[in-house]
């Protein structure tokens, strides 16, 4: 009876405060009669074991197949079935309280909140007592039986939420109003057969009741994106948390924004709709916002002039663990003045760090502050003038990602990823003969990180940022600049020194050839620094080549079965050609590449991932409609390879294809698959490609 009141007409736009009341009552029934409950679900592991070493109940599972080379061809029979769906739930994130502290050279530990100038350009890394190791708790993923999950309520941050949206609105790009109005909001998902309840014209007073009740409100963009809306309590602020569905169909993170409330704010701020929508248009036509990437404003935003754009980047050591979060890979806005836009555009990471240390969070704050005071003035004199265009943007400072600055007492180390190779010859190609820079990544496994600070008077000067109220063992710099001017007859073999929130290390021309010749070589290089006669008072600088150490791929799970892509090396995958049937379109974001680092080649199989995945848009086109009717619009394909075997597995949800799919696929894939296994492809070869369904917008 609850749901048949759902689906009564649409109320009127014009809808009077007895009328926004009644919406109010409507959601609560829905919510009641189990449209979207927060269940727990029951699960098994793959072998059909239950947690609690009972067997289940597998009559109904799908299948997997596996082929050899000699069996390439469609079969009728299905493999043994096998099932493995899987709920995810994000790693509980760290929360560290954000701590400044001066680096200098007799610097002793300063309490909390205190922070100290660096008077000597030259200052040393003090040395400190052992920082704690921080270990996150790993958490499996626990498969699900694959005959319980039409029954399981589809989360707001699922992508199987825009399943059915597009019978609810039209197919548009915008759904903005460009008046005053908001989107339409999904007021409750509908349940497999069923037709989700949609508010067309939602007035500002029934959203203001409806967010009373402290739960988000869900609402569409396009048929593909959505956007869920909350009031939250996060730190001691009151803040909008706006997060996006909808994104990764196009290959991009999906964003998430924690505007700070203003007093008494009722109204939901429409303006970064409309950034999301530009977002999602700029996605379509491939260009992507990665970490510490930003968009900025020709014109006043939020009722600010001042306010400049957004700085994006991708969480760390922030306290997310009350949130309701995207799934992975997400990045979250925060808004920048206008004055601060240089810096996002040709040095972010000296904004991001400079925000936590106005903030007092390790290594920014993800929060957004309107009429804040810019923390960057009139450029005036830095270093940085050497290295970038801040006037123009024509130029700027090339930035490895993954490479690490660590500066402990009496040693720098600088740790280049050897699958960044091409990118530091291209560095020193196009730089001078004297001088080659570099700028770093943020490093997660340094404990406190070098910030740079423009005070009242316009100079530049350098602070730390720590994670934590201890003292400081190892710290980070945002870059290093290697200069070959130092004569021989300075009396010092070389020096280093910190600059900004940066290293600065000066070297003789021989040994600037030293280094080149090095790097060409990928070879390790140590730098010995200090006077020519000062005996043992000596500091290293030194140049490592190393495995790539940063994690990747962060809580990313397989939709076939669950299965962890956290360190695996992953592309974009870039698809020209679009398979459309029914209105709906299919597209292959990414591959993932699952044999181990030492095994995989310098040159990936990215043309026969390519090729595997415009096979499999092919076989998938008849069926796309059918696929997502069935809540199956993310879908993984796994090809496993090797000289005597031949394996793919195709799912979505935690459950595999059934055989009508498969037998599509094998007709698609078996040539390509062929060529794959006859050409100079390296084996063992394993990779899983992602693919999204999507609808066909009205641009």
């Amino acid at each position: 009876q609850a749901f048949e009141r759902m689906m009564s007409p649409t109320p009127n736009t014009n809808s009077g405060p007895s009328e926004d009341c009644a919406a109010v009552q409507l959601l609560q029934e829905a919510q009641a009669s189990g449209v979207c409950p927060k269940e727990q679900r029951r699960v098994w592991f793959a072998d059909g074991i239950l947690p609690n070493g009972e067997v289940a109940d597998t009559t109904k599972l799908s299948s997997g197949v596996r082929r050899s080379p000699q069996d390439l061809h469609p079969v009728e029979s299905a493999a043994n079935d096998i099932a493995c769906a899987s709920e995810i739930r994000p790693k509980d994130e760290m929360h560290v309280t954000g701590r400044i502290e001066a680096t200098s050279e007799d610097i002793s530990c300063s309490t909390e909140g205190q922070t100290e100038q660096l008077h000597n350009s030259d200052s040393k890394i003090p040395h400190a007592a052992e920082f704690p190791t921080i270990v996150e708790a790993s958490e499996p993923p626990v498969p699900l039986a694959a005959n319980e999950t039409d029954d399981v309520p589809v989360s707001p941050l699922d992508y199987g939420m825009l399943c059915d949206i597009e019978n609810c609105v039209s197919k548009e790009i915008s759904l903005i109003p460009e008046d005053d109005g908001l989107p339409p909001l999904l007021l409750a998902k509908g349940r497999k057969g069923e037709q989700s309840l949609v508010e067309e014209h939602p007035s500002h007073k029934q959203v203001a009741l409806l967010l009373e009740e402290s739960n988000p409100l869900t609402f569409i963009l396009n048929a593909n994106l959505l956007v869920n809306v909350k009031i939250v309590s996060y730190g001691s602020e009151r803040c909008w948390y706006i997060s996006t569905n909808g994104l990764h169909s196009l290959g991009q993170s999906e964003i998430i924004i924690l505007l700070c409330c203003l007093s008494e704010e009722e109204d939901v701020p429409k303006e970064i709709f409309r950034v999301l929508i530009n977002i999602y248009k700029d996605a379509m036509k491939g260009k992507f916002i990665g970490n510490l990437d930003n968009i900025t404003f020709t014109e006043g935003f939020l009722e600010s002039k001042e306010h400049g754009g957004f700085l994006f980047v991708a969480s760390t050591f922030q306290k997310l663990d009350d949130l309701e979060l995207p799934k992975n890979p997400f990045l979250c806005g925060i808004l920048i003045q206008k004055q601060e836009v240089p810096w996002a555009k040709v040095f972010p990471i000296r904004l991001m760090l400079r925000l936590g240390a106005e903030y007092g969070v390790y290594p920014t704050p993800l929060t957004s502050i309107r009429h804040r005071k810019p923390l960057f003035g009139e450029i005036g004199h830095t270093v940085m003038n050497l290295l970038v265009d801040l006037r123009n943007y024509q130029y700027t400072l090339h930035t490895i990602d993954n490479l690490f600055i660590h500066m402990e007492m009496g040693r720098s180390c600088i740790k280049i990823p050897l699958n960044r190779y091409k990118e530091v010859m291209k560095i020193m190609n196009t730089s001078n003969e004297h001088v080659i820079s570099i700028g770093a990544s943020f490093s997660s496994e340094a404990d406190s990180h070098l910030v740079c600070v423009q005070n009242n008077d316009g100079v530049y000067q350098t602070q730390a940022n720590s994670a934590t109220g201890d003292p400081r063992k190892v710290t980070g710099a945002s870059f290093v600049v290697f200069n070959g001017a130092l004569k021989t007859s300075s009396g010092f073999l070389a020096k280093s020194s910190i600059v900004e929130d940066g290293l600065m290390v000066q070297i003789t021309p021989e040994t600037m050839e030293g280094l080149r010749q090095a790097l060409r070589e990928k070879k390790d290089f140590k730098i010995t620094c200090g006077k020519v006669d000062s005996g043992d008072l000596r500091e290293y600088v030194d140049i490592c080549w190393v495995q790539n150490e940063e994690k990747t791929n962060m809580r990313i799970t397989s939709p076939i079965d669950g299965k962890s892509m956290e360190g695996v090396q992953s592309e974009k995958i870039v698809q020209e050609e679009d398979f459309e049937m029914d209105g709906k379109l299919i597209k292959c974001t990414e591959v993932f590449y699952l044999i181990k680092a030492g095994e995989l080649s310098n040159h990936p199989p990215y043309q026969f991932a390519k090729e595997i995945a415009l096979a499999c848009c092919a076989a998938l086109r008849p069926h796309l409609r059918t696929l997502k009717n069935n809540g199956m619009n993310k879908i993984g394909l796994r090809v496993s390879m090797d000289t005597d075997m031949v394996e793919y597995q195709a799912g979505s949800e935690g459950q595999l294809l059934l055989q009508q799919y498969l037998n599509d696929l094998d007709s698609a894939l078996i040539p390509v698959i062929h060529g794959g296994t006859s050409d100079a492809t390296k084996l063992p070869l394993e990779i899983e490609l992602i693919f999204f369904i999507s609808e066909s917008l009205i641009l």
